[in-house]
């Protein structure tokens, strides 16, 4: 486990592509300059010990040594020392919809990116819940379970995309049924599964199930990511439009947000359905609701104890620079011995 104490210096990092573009625009310029002193082979007897390949190594340097200065001021910090501490949350599994429909592009920039977006904006607004993840289209998938480390949470939720699972279609009732083997019997606190789709079901025993996941003490939100008024799924290459999905007729398939399908599975499971258009609104809902419901009490591992390892990545950038200031432009003998590139021919 690790933490990152002052996320702020990462912009320190915008310095290597100024190094790089300098470093570009002057060597067309000397390119240039150098084309109207002299031809190519006159200039190689009059600078024979000049070497570009030098010049290359030394931006690599600079800009390794700026990126281990960067690290060193976040100051990165690993754990030492494991305790178990006891908490107080909701138990809280989130289903992603990872079905090809998710593609559609009628909420920006698509519906399967806007749902993680939510879960992480969720997510970063818990306290002390505990979270786990399932991903479903046909088939629903265990993609973490539940777990007090957010950050691993954002982690596989970020991974996740509509070619993880094979069996395609959408059938959240898989994701109802997978969700309530997450929760611990033995440490019991409340239970909520919050659905984020855009609420098309090929199963049609979604409002069944919910209601049984109900009578064992799950309540069911449903979150609706896309616009009732439907859009086609694009099919991509290389993050270019090729075609839209098209249907056994060559009809384009469009594919529409189900406010109803989502609407009824919530109400069987005593939760309640969020349009997802508006990121704030969501998590400003979902917060008020969990802030509402009571708060059972659990042990669970945390670090106590963190180490500073700033020093590592501190003396690393000050050897490069070091390094550095012996990588002049001229070739040295370790270098024309190497002959790199047959420079030396």
């Amino acid at each position: 486990m690790y933490q990152l104490d002052e996320k702020i210096w990462f912009w320190v990092l915008g310095v290597i592509p100024v190094i790089i573009l300098f470093f570009l625009v002057l060597q067309i310029w000397k390119h240039k300059a150098q084309r109207k002193f002299a031809d190519k082979q006159l200039l190689k007897k009059l600078s024979p010990n000049a070497s570009l390949f030098k010049s290359v190594l030394k931006i690599i340097v600079l800009s390794l040594a700026f990126a281990s200065i960067a690290i060193a001021l976040v100051n990165p910090k690993i754990g030492t020392k494991l305790e178990t501490v006891k908490r107080e949350g909701v138990d809280i599994v989130f289903a992603v919809d990872v079905s090809k429909s998710m593609l559609a592009e009628d909420i920006a920039p698509n519906r399967l990116e806007k749902a993680k977006q939510l879960v992480t904006q969720i997510i970063n607004n818990l306290a002390s819940d505990r979270v786990g993840i399932i991903a479903y289209a046909g088939k629903a998938f265990p993609q973490l379970p539940i777990t007090t480390d957010y950050a691993s949470a954002k982690m596989f939720l970020q991974s996740m995309n509509t070619d993880m699972l094979s069996s395609q279609g959408t059938a959240i009732n898989e994701a109802i049924k997978l969700a309530t083997t997450y929760f611990d019997d033995e440490e019991q606190t409340n239970r909520v599964l919050i659905i984020i789709s855009d609420g098309e079901d090929h199963s049609e025993q979604a409002a069944a199930v919910a209601e049984e996941a109900s009578e064992a003490g799950i309540r069911i939100f449903t979150i609706g990511v896309g616009d009732v008024k439907g859009s086609p799924i694009p099919e991509k290459r290389n993050g270019i439009v090729l075609n839209y999905k098209k249907d056994n007729q060559g009809e384009t398939v469009i594919t529409r947000l189900d406010e109803e399908t989502l609407k009824n599975i919530a109400a069987e499971a005593n939760g309640i359905y969020i349009n997802g258009k508006n990121t704030n609104d969501v998590v400003k809902n979902i917060g008020e609701i969990l802030n509402g419901m009571d708060k059972k009490e659990f042990e669970t591992k945390q670090y106590a104890e963190f180490k500073d390892q700033f020093q590592w990545f501190l003396g690393f950038a000050v050897f490069l620079l070091l390094l550095d200031i012996f990588l002049l432009e001229r070739k040295t003998a370790w270098l024309k011995k190497l002959n790199l590139f047959n420079e030396n021919l």
